[in-house]
């Protein structure tokens, strides 16, 4: 865990966090997905690859100037990431194969379960009044289907679930995290972000001025100068910034 010296101790009346890849493990839809449709083999490198699909997901969403949320230019991004990455592992697949990759991934994205600690961490924030909430990007209704698969609605109420296809702004837009401070009637600086991508959630929650925990489970460095308040690992590191 880096906890910077000079940072002073974390005491934010406001913590939201980032729903893929930091409440749940994202690698593992991904694994089956290629598993089921391409049959890859147990030595594939599936978390090299992951990254190189979430960084493509998260250029073509902004090419497109935002999470796109229904019609031929979602499909179309979510079937060129996948080609995109998996042409840089020797993999060239169709377009029908990449449709059916992506139609698998999205169908093992139901069946999901929050890390450990996770539902712990927001029960014991919540008992120290501590107002919790979701940003995340993506169409509403996908997404909050994965909320519900982690059983999120019924400990977080749906007032503080933002969705970018919901309120129209996309992370890393700052203006998703002003929106949020606002609706909230906080300063930046009493909210705290915690999420798992360097562009949208470091870069993003940086930008709008509120504290930022980056959850670096997965050890990766940083992409840019950007310096995070904090970094954790795991759901035991972050309770121990938090609590």
């Amino acid at each position: 865990m880096n906890i910077p010296s000079s940072q002073a101790a974390l005491t934010p009346q406001a913590v939201f966090f980032d729903v893929d890849d930091t409440l749940y493990d994202h690698l593992i839809p991904f694994r089956q997905a290629l598993q089921n449709v391409l049959h890859t083999h147990e030595q594939f490198p599936y978390e090299a690859a992951y990254h190189r699909m979430r960084y493509y997901s998260d250029y073509l969403s902004a090419q497109a100037g935002g999470t796109p949320t229904h019609g031929t230019v979602l499909l179309e991004m979510r079937r060129n990431r996948f080609k995109f990455t998996l042409e840089e592992f020797g993999l060239h697949v169709t377009d029908m194969q990449a449709d059916k990759v992506q139609e698998e991934y999205l169908q093992h994205q139901f069946t999901i379960q929050l890390f450990a600690g996770a539902k712990e961490l927001i029960s014991q924030l919540k008992d120290n009044g501590v107002t919790v909430g979701l940003i995340t990007n993506g169409p509403p209704q996908h997404q909050m289907q994965k909320i519900t698969a982690l059983g999120l609605r019924e400990i977080i109420p749906a007032e503080l679930i933002f969705i970018s296809g919901a309120v129209g702004i996309t992370k890393p837009d700052r203006g998703l995290f002003d929106h949020v401070a606002e609706k909230l009637g906080l300063p930046a600086e009493a909210c705290c972000y915690i999420g798992d991508s360097w562009r949208n959630d470091v870069i993003g929650a940086l930008n709008g001025g509120w504290n930022v925990i980056w959850f670096n489970h997965r050890k990766v460095g940083p992409e840019s100068e950007h310096r995070p308040h904090y970094e954790a690992a795991s759901y035991d590191e972050l309770a121990s910034l938090l609590l």
